[in-house]
């Protein structure tokens, strides 16, 4: 992390301490991911902000608190294998490959995700494996998974995913309607009698989006700054 941004990433953490983010192994992920690095040139400025951004194709950069709750919901060990849905600008991948032995992301826009892929040679985060595919049908070939996360919002739970979680396993994801005005993240939890549904905060999210866009996305040129 460059030292102009020190003061300005302890001022984040303290504010996500504030509002909830309790578990110092998100926080220290967090710390140790440089969010400039993921942010368009335009709000550079914003960064630090606790608020989403704009990153292309449609999609943002999610809110650094909804980031660190829903890692902490997702309850992520060190050697455990998880599936992200939504890869983005790879900000979130970036956070919990910090937090698991190995991260499986999927994107549905491929000029995204080669920027989200430059990032993470940049920051030497070699545990994160990712590839453009309906994000909708998980990755099956590597299936199964101890954690799943979604960080595109869909009306119901995609049975494929709860399919490729493992037994025991953890699935967090904002469930609602698909529009933004009624999404709530849920913590979902495999069992030997289902799932159990556990919601716990109100969010907006771009819509999950099953199969591939018809032509590909234009997307800001990456403009890595480490």
């Amino acid at each position: 992390m460059r030292k102009a941004a020190e003061p300005r990433i302890i001022r984040l953490l303290m504010e996500l301490r504030r509002m909830g983010v309790s578990d110092t192994r998100v926080l220290s992920a967090i710390e140790r991911v440089p969010r400039d690095l993921f942010v368009a040139d335009p709000f550079l400025d914003q960064a630090y902000e606790n608020t989403a951004l704009p990153i292309g194709c449609g999609q943002t950069v999610s809110q650094p608190l909804v980031v660190g709750l829903m890692s902490e919901a997702l309850d992520v060990g060190e050697r455990m294998k998880v599936l992200e849905v939504g890869t983005g600008s790879g900000y979130q991948a970036a956070v919990l490959a910090h937090l698991c032995r190995r991260l499986y992301s999927v994107e549905r826009h491929k000029p995204l995700l080669l920027q989200a892929e430059e990032r993470f040679k940049r920051l030497r985060l070699h545990n994160i494996t990712a590839r453009v595919a309906d994000g909708s049908r998980g990755w099956p070939e590597q299936a199964p998974f101890d954690r799943i996360m979604v960080t595109a919002a869909a009306p119901d739970i995609p049975p494929a995913l709860v399919e490729q979680l493992k037994p025991d396993g953890i699935m967090v994801l904002p469930l609602g309607d698909v529009g933004g005005q009624d999404q709530e993240l849920v913590r979902i939890t495999k069992t030997d009698r289902g799932i159990d549904i556990h919601p716990f905060l109100p969010v907006r999210f771009v819509p999950l989006v099953e199969g591939l866009p018809e032509s590909p996305a234009i997307a800001p040129p990456a403009r890595p700054r480490l």
